[in-house]
C-alpha cells in the first residue's frame, strides 16, 4: 500500500497537468465558440446557413476520423511528439481559419484543426493517465475533468462575447497566443520517447480504412437526422453505411492475428466495459443538456445568445466543485459508490426544468442547473478513472481511442434525440414551453439510466492490480506476431 504522499498529485505530474490541459482547453473551448458564431459567419461570407454549419460538422467528423489513429500513434512515436504535432496543426488551422476568404476556405481550415484536435485530446489523456498510474487515477480526473466539462460551456460564453464586440476573426486568433505558450512549455514539461516495454505495433491500414470512415458515416447520419429525422436518405445512407464499416471492424480486430488500431477485447473486461457504456452516456446526457438549456432561454424565455451561455455558467460552477470532490473519493471508496449517487442528483435536476414553463425564477433554475453540475461532477471524475484502473498502462492509448469515438457518438446521439423530440412537439401544436419540457423529460430517463449503470462500475480501487493483471493475461493470449511485428 503506497502512502498519502505517494497518492498526491506531485509538483512534476502538476506542471505537466497544466500544460496539457491549457493545450485541451483551448481545443474544447474553440469548438462551441465556433458554433456559437454561424449566423456571424453566414452574414459575413454572405453564405446559406446549412453551408456555413460545416464549419463545425466539418471539425466534428475530422476529429472523429482522427482519435482513431492517436493511440497507434503514441505507441509508435511517443506522446510528446503527438501532441505536439496535433498543438501545432490545431494553432496553424486557427491562423489559417482567421484568415479565411469563403465559406469553403474557412470549413477545408476547420478540418486542419480537426485533425489537430483528433490527435491532442485522446493524447493528453493517455500521456496523463500513464504518468498517475492507477492510484492517482480518482484525483487525476478530477482535475481533468473540470477543463473537460467546463471548455464546453464557456464557450459559449466566450463565443457571444467576441460575436457581440469584436470581429468574427478573434474566434480564431485568440487561439495563437494559447497554442504558442502551450507549444513552448511543452517542449520542456511532457516527457518524450517511447515508454519501456511499448509494443511497436504495425500500422493497421485495414482498421483505419474501417474504423475511421465508420466512425465519421455514423456521426454524420446522427448529426443530420437532428434536422431532417431518421427517414431521410443521407440519414439512412450514413448509418447504414457506418454500420457496416464498424461492423467490418469489429470482426478485422477480432481475427487472433491482427494487432487492431482500437483493441477491442478490452471490452470483454466487465470494468472497463462499464466504464465506457457510462462515458457513452454521460456524452449523450452532458451535450445534450448543453444544447437544451441555452436554447430554452432563448426560445422559451427570449434570452439572446450571451444572456443565455451565462445562464449555463452555474452548471459549470458546480461540476468545478464536484469534480475535485468526487475525484478524491473515488480513490478511497470508487466509482461505484458515487456514479448513481451522481445520476440521481441530475435526474431531479432535470426533473425542475420539465416543470419551468415561461415564468419559473432563473435565480430557481440556476441553483438546479448548479447542483446538476454537481451531480455530473460526481459521474465524470470517477468514472473516467475506473477506466484506467482497468486496463495495464501499456493499454491505455487503446482503451482511450475507444472512450473517445464512443463518447463523441453518445453525444451526437443525445443532440439528435432531444432535437427530433422539439420538433415532432412543436410540428404537432405544443408550444415551445411544452416541447421543451418534453425533451427534459428525455433528461430525466438518460439520467435514471446513468443511475442503474453506475452499478455495474468497479467498487473500491483496491482491486486495480487484480484488474490490470487480469487484463495483463487476456492480452497474453494474443499471438506473438500480433503483438512483435
Amino acid at each position: 500500500m503506497g502512502t498519502d504522499a505517494e497518492d498526491r498529485i506531485d509538483g512534476p505530474l502538476a506542471r505537466l497537468i497544466g500544460v496539457m490541459v491549457l493545450g485541451g482547453f483551448m481545443a474544447l473551448l474553440d469548438a462551441t465558440i465556433v458554433n456559437v458564431g454561424i449566423g456571424t459567419l453566414a452574414r459575413h461570407f454572405d453564405a446559406p446557413l446549412d453551408t456555413v454549419e460545416w464549419t463545425a460538422s466539418a471539425y466534428m467528423l475530422t476529429l472523429a476520423a482522427a482519435i482513431p489513429v492517436s493511440g497507434w500513434a503514441v505507441d509508435r512515436f511517443g506522446g510528446r511528439t503527438v501532441w505536439l504535432a496535433g498543438l501545432a496543426l490545431f494553432t496553424a488551422g486557427s491562423l489559417l481559419c482567421a484568415l479565411a476568404w469563403s465559406a469553403g476556405a474557412l470549413i477545408a481550415f476547420r478540418v486542419v484543426q480537426g485533425v489537430g484536435g483528433g490527435l491532442m485530446e485522446p493524447t493528453m489523456l493517455t500521456v496523463l493517465a500513464r504518468a498517475a498510474g492507477p492510484r492517482r487515477a480518482g484525483r487525476l480526473m478530477a482535475v481533468m475533468s473540470v477543463p473537460m466539462t467546463l471548455g464546453p460551456i464557456l464557450g459559449p460564453v466566450a463565443g457571444g462575447l467576441i460575436n457581440e464586440y469584436l470581429p468574427w476573426r478573434w474566434m480564431f486568433l485568440v487561439n495563437l497566443p494559447v497554442g504558442a505558450l502551450a507549444i513552448a512549455l511543452a517542449l520542456r514539461a511532457v516527457p518524450g520517447g517511447v515508454p519501456d516495454g511499448t509494443a511497436r505495433r504495425p500500422f493497421d491500414v485495414v482498421g483505419v480504412l474501417l474504423l475511421s470512415p465508420g466512425s465519421v458515416a455514423v456521426m454524420y447520419g446522427l448529426s443530420q437526422a437532428a434536422t431532417a429525422g431518421f427517414g431521410a436518405p443521407r440519414v439512412i445512407a450514413g448509418l447504414v453505411l457506418g454500420a457496416l464499416l464498424l461492423l467490418g471492424y469489429v470482426a478485422h480486430a477480432l481475427r487472433p492475428s491482427v494487432a487492431p488500431l482500437v483493441d477491442l477485447r478490452l471490452l470483454a473486461l466487465r470494468p472497463y466495459a462499464a466504464s465506457v457504456a457510462v462515458m457513452t452516456l454521460v456524452g449523450g446526457v452532458l451535450f445534450a443538456l448543453l444544447f437544451l438549456i441555452p436554447l430554452y432561454y432563448q426560445q422559451v424565455r427570449g434570452h439572446g445568445v450571451l444572456a443565455a451561455g451565462l445562464l449555463l455558467v452555474p452548471q459549470g460552477v458546480g461540476a468545478f466543485f464536484g469534480m475535485p470532490i468526487a475525484g478524491r473519493l473515488s480513490d478511497r471508496i470508487g466509482a461505484r459508490a458515487l456514479v448513481p449517487a451522481g445520476g440521481m442528483i441530475l435526474a431531479l435536476t432535470s426533473l425542475a426544468y420539465t416543470q419551468a414553463g415561461t415564468d419559473a425564477s432563473l435565480v430557481w433554475l440556476g441553483v438546479c442547473s448548479f447542483v446538476g453540475g454537481l451531480g455530473l461532477g460526481f459521474i465524470g471524475a470517477p468514472t473516467m478513472a475506473s477506466v484506467y484502473r482497468s486496463v495495464p498502462a501499456e493499454s491505455t492509448p487503446s482503451a482511450t481511442g475507444t472512450l473517445y469515438v464512443l463518447n463523441q457518438i453518445g453525444a451526437a446521439l443525445g443532440i439528435t434525440v432531444v432535437t427530433l423530440l422539439l420538433q415532432h412537439r412543436i410540428s404537432g401544436g405544443a408550444s415551445p414551453a411544452e416541447a421543451f419540457g418534453t425533451a427534459f423529460w428525455w433528461m430525466v430517463a438518460a439520467s435514471a439510466a446513468l443511475l442503474l449503470a453506475g452499478f455495474a462500475l468497479p467498487g473500491r480501487p483496491g482491486g486495480a492490480t487484480a484488474i490490470g493483471s487480469a487484463v495483463a493475461e487476456e492480452s497474453s493470449r494474443a499471438p506473438e506476431g500480433a503483438e512483435s511485428r
